[in-house]
């Protein structure tokens, strides 16, 4: 076995959790956590941000701080 063939496998699990590190923000949930999620799971996570709905956006108050409606 050479070295070389190691720092591939780690790159490739690199990459993959930039990737869904990516898909993650699309879907509305945390780029980091689902980042380190898939540094120990890989294309396991992968699945399950593609299977995973969106999470819903938090709603944004329509009156101003320190105004009554």
């Amino acid at each position: 076995m050479n070295d070389y063939a190691g720092s591939e496998g780690a790159f490739f699990w690199f990459a993959v959790a930039v990737i869904n590190a990516g898909l993650a923000e699309h879907k509305n949930r945390s780029r980091l956590a689902w980042f380190f999620l898939s540094l120990f799971f890989g294309p396991f996570a992968t699945l399950l941000i593609v299977v995973m709905r969106p999470a819903r956006p938090v709603p944004r108050s329509t009156s101003r701080r320190g105004r009554k409606p």
